[in-house]
Parts: structure tokens; C-alpha cells; sequence
């Protein structure tokens, strides 16, 4: 086995690499050795920015000798394909959400990770923050109690008033299920372990939106996913949870609330690292913030654990598992959406285990 920091290859050099490369870049536990993209100009800028030498093409960053983790932030459709190749040229691969466009294209890459003994990961990472792994902690130490039920939301007019591009997020792969609901998601997962079944109901408001700045601003785009989605989730021995996911609202909304048997806890937006966290037990008169240790470096720790977790040998904690599960809990809802029936769940990962309280991105341990 390998000892020292890990080498990582970041493909895919759009905007959420910069994040990627700020915090990977700080870590000394790992080294980001390439950056690479379809457009290797904007790869040679980006590598610049960060320090980093090598930049050109996938088949570039592959050949970097040293690397050993592809970072994959491609595009959606391009993740499983990016993801195969990677594999097959003897690199573990941590991939943006989704894995994949459907179950199907991410059990294969799941099948070529285990044929050739490699590891899969994948985001969101967030839940390893120090306001998520706070509540997994306060749930544990029975400070509400059994959990019974989960209310969980995120509600916006959608991102075209903001995004000089939005049209993605409205085309198969996007909406505000697969947009956010990873975030959420992952953390139910987190807290209350795997789902068994899923029921939804689905809608979308309107056939067309319309760009809101930038140079296509007032252009018109089709919409070809439901943009409001209510979802039920079944957690067997914990909780029941309803989610809604919607960019149909003009009321914005944020929250995962999770019911007790003694209380109540008011989780932290899962799209961050940090909190606040509040509890509310029978009798108080409001909420009251519990405090939040942990990790708030953002982006990248779930790379990093995976890195370190390699050079132990034990159990990533974003693993491919749990990214899959999520993307078949995302799949059943929209199935489910679309027929009015329940739908079962196949995979059944475990819950990932807490990070220790301790945990230091920045002290080196390799």
C-alpha cells in the first residue's frame, strides 16, 4: 500500500471546481496533480489559479503518474462515462451528484469499481459538517428521544432570475429533486439509515421559463422536469419523512425538522457545513441552539476522507453506496410521481459512520 498524501486529478474545470481546489489544495493530506476538462484552455486557467502544473484532457490527467483519485465534476450526463474511464485506467473516482443519469448507468459503474477492487464516492459532503454531524450526535445521545417523523422542504421561484444559464436545471437530470434533494437525501440517510419505499406526487407550473440576466436574459427555455415535488419516505425501525422540493414557490423555504419522542431538533440548511442547531422539548417556549462542533471546511471533505480512508484501509464515508442509494431514492420518487404508487428500494447501504469529533482536514496525518 501507498503511504503520503494522495494524488488527485480534478476533471471538469467549471465553477464548483474552484471550491474543489481552494480547499484541496490546503489539505496536506492530499495533492490535486491535474486538472483537466472538454475545454482544455479554461483547464490551463484553472490550473493556473490554483498552482496546479499539469492540466490538458482526461486522458492527460489520467497519465499523471501519481494520481490515484479522479475528482469527476463534469457535467451530469458526462459523470458515468468519465467515471468508467477512470476506473478502467486504475483510479478510485469521487464524483459531483448525481453518480449517474439513471440507477442503471451508476450500477455499472458501481459493478466496475468492485471487478477491479476500487473505490466510489461521491457528494454531497456536507453532511460531514459540523452542523449535520452535531445532529447526528444529538440524535444518538437521545437528546429528543426515538425519532418518529421528518419534515424536510426547499422552496424557491427557481434559479433563472439569478443563473445566466439556468436551462439545465430544467432538462432531465435537473429540477429541484435532483438539484437539491441530494442534499436532503443524504442527510435523512445519514441520521436514520437507509429508506425502504418512497410515494410522490409531482407537477410542473409552467411549459417555458425565461432567462432573467446575463446576455440570453429574457430568453425563453422549455421545461422538461417536474418542478414541484412532495415525496414520502419510508425509514424502517426510525422515522416516516415527507420532503418537498420545489422551485414553484414564492415563499423560500429551508429546513429538515426532525420529531422525537422527548423533542424536536431544527437541523441546519444541509446545503452548508456549519449550523445553527436547535432543540425544542414539550414545555419550551421556543427553540433554544445546541452547540456545533465539527469540521467546516467545506467542499472536498468527503475527498479527503476518502483519501485518508484509502491509506487505512477502512470504509470511505460518502461512498458510492450511499451516492447510489440517493439516486435511486430521487429515481422512485420521480417513478412514483408518474404512476400515484409506491415504489420499493433495492439498495440498502449502511449509515456512514460519524466523523470523530476531532477531525482535522488541515493537520496531517499521512
Amino acid at each position: 500500500m501507498s503511504d503520503g498524501p494522495v494524488g488527485v486529478a480534478i476533471v471538469g474545470a467549471g465553477v464548483i471546481s474552484g471550491q474543489y481546489l481552494r480547499n484541496l489544495t490546503s489539505f496536506p493530506d492530499v495533492r490535486v496533480l491535474a486538472v483537466a476538462d472538454i475545454d482544455t484552455a479554461r483547464a490551463a486557467s484553472v490550473a493556473r489559479e490554483h498552482g496546479v502544473e499539469v492540466s490538458g484532457t482526461l486522458a492527460d490527467a489520467l497519465a499523471v503518474p501519481g494520481v490515484e483519485i479522479v475528482v469527476n465534476l463534469t457535467v451530469p450526463s458526462a459523470h458515468a462515462a468519465v467515471a468508467l474511464e477512470s476506473l478502467r485506467a486504475g483510479k478510485h473516482v469521487y464524483g459531483e451528484k448525481p453518480m449517474a443519469m439513471t440507477p442503471g448507468e451508476a450500477a455499472k459503474v458501481m459493478s466496475e469499481a468492485e471487478n477491479r477492487g476500487l473505490r466510489v464516492g461521491g457528494a454531497p459532503d456536507t453532511f460531514l459538517g459540523a452542523g449535520l454531524q452535531s445532529a447526528l450526535r444529538a440524535i444518538a445521545s437521545g437528546t429528543i428521544g426515538r425519532p418518529v417523523a421528518v419534515t424536510a422542504a426547499t422552496q424557491s421561484l427557481g434559479p433563472e432570475s439569478w443563473h445566466p444559464n439556468p436551462e439545465f436545471f430544467y432538462q432531465p437530470g435537473g429540477g429541484p429533486l435532483f438539484d437539491l434533494g441530494p442534499y436532503y437525501l443524504t442527510a435523512l440517510v445519514a441520521l436514520l439509515g437507509p429508506a425502504v419505499r418512497v410515494a410522490a406526487g409531482t407537477r410542473r407550473a409552467r411549459d417555458q421559463r425565461v432567462v432573467g440576466s446575463g446576455p440570453k436574459a429574457g430568453t425563453l427555455f422549455p421545461v422538461d422536469v417536474p418542478t414541484h415535488v412532495n415525496a414520502l419516505l419510508d425509514f424502517p425501525g426510525t422515522a416516516t419523512a415527507s420532503a418537498t422540493f420545489s422551485f414553484d414557490s414564492p415563499i423560500s423555504k429551508t429546513m429538515i425538522e426532525v420529531i422525537g419522542t422527548e423533542g424536536a431538533l431544527s437541523l441546519p440548511d444541509p446545503n452548508t457545513f456549519e449550523g445553527p442547531l436547535l432543540v425544542r422539548r414539550p414545555g419550551d417556549a421556543d427553540w433554544r441552539e445546541l452547540p456545533v462542533t465539527g469540521t467546516t471546511a467545506g467542499r472536498g471533505i468527503g475527498v479527503l476522507d476518502m483519501a485518508r480512508s484509502i491509506r487505512a484501509g477502512v470504509p470511505h464515508r460518502a461512498s458510492g453506496e450511499l451516492t447510489y442509494h440517493v439516486l435511486e431514492l430521487m429515481s422512485a420518487i420521480t417513478e412514483s410521481g408518474e404512476r400515484s404508487e409506491f415504489r420499493d428500494i433495492d439498495s440498502a447501504p449502511e449509515a456512514p459512520a460519524p466523523l470523530p469529533e476531532d477531525w482535522d482536514p488541515y493537520a496531517a496525518t499521512l
